[in-house]
């Protein structure tokens, strides 16, 4: 499996991913497809040639293999890198849909005529729903194939010995894994590097989410200010009308306005009087 086309193609994913989402492709290139490509393959290259079971009778060690090893480590492996790596190949085809729909806008209208996107590779629409859901993928497969892995190795270990029962077996015969501590350490590593992929994933989910909400906000809280400062601007400019009305009053009037007297309390008291 040529695994230097997904390389070169999740790499233009990591222009358009967040911080969490560039420590996620390093983590997946470099302890994930690095370790099975150098190492996990050659680990398990001669897991069905050194099964040994402690019976002659033909066939017996393949059942028992069969039944022990229904799935290969290194198959689900390679299946479970290339699904989780397919959703960030999801978000470099939407930007490259972006770019070429921005492309014809430009081409039919000119550039005097506007912008569809101001920046197609912004997470902006579409496009963040797309990061997302992504997100939740990837996420969600890394678990799932822990849980297969689980019930298929329980505790991801593998034991030194097996019992097996199957026919053509005459009996109860026992079956010696090649390598055992080796293959447990590999899984494990694989197992931990996928459980801090899914925390990556799900930081980042959650810093999206977040930053979004804050956004929508803040967005709010903009019109809302803005909506209070023209009420209050067609609140004093109704009162500048009714002042300047008065005046205007008093203008077509020949009677002048009453003038307060330069002592208020006297002209109290003189009108009690």
């Amino acid at each position: 499996m040529n695994w230097g086309i997904f390389e070169g193609l999740l790499s233009g994913a990591n222009k358009y991913s967040t911080a969490f989402g560039r420590i996620w492709l390093s983590v997946v290139f470099v302890f994930r497809v690095l370790v099975y490509l150098v190492t996990a393959e050659r680990v398990w290259s001669d897991a069905h040639k050194d099964f040994d079971c402690d019976t002659r009778q033909p066939g017996c060690s393949n059942v028992c293999f069969d039944e022990f090893f229904p799935v290969s480590h290194v198959r689900l492996w390679a299946l479970q890198l290339i699904l989780v790596t397919c959703p960030s190949l999801l978000v470099v085809m939407h930007v490259a849909y972006r770019q070429a729909r921005e492309k014809k806008h430009q081409e039919a209208i000119g550039k005097d005529g506007g912008r569809l996107y101001l920046d197609p590779g912004k997470k902006r629409g579409g496009l963040w729903w797309t990061y997302v859901c992504s997100l939740v993928f990837k996420a969600g497969v890394d678990a799932t194939f822990l849980y297969v892995f689980h019930s298929i190795y329980p505790r991801y270990t593998l034991p030194r010995v097996v019992k097996c029962q199957v026919a053509p077996c005459p009996n109860v015969v026992d079956c010696f894994i090649s390598k055992p501590e080796e293959k447990n350490i590999f899984t494990l590593f694989m197992v931990i590097t996928a459980l801090v992929c899914i925390i990556l994933n799900l930081v980042e989910l959650a810093y999206l989410v977040s930053k979004r909400c804050r956004e929508c906000l803040e967005a709010r809280k903009a019109r809302s200010e803005s909506l209070d400062h023209r009420l209050d601007w067609v609140t004093s400019s109704s009162k500048q009308g009714d002042l300047l009305s008065g005046d205007l009053i008093f203008l077509d009037s020949d009677v002048p306005p009453p003038l307060l007297p330069d002592h208020p309390q006297d002209h109290v008291k003189k009108t009690m009087l």
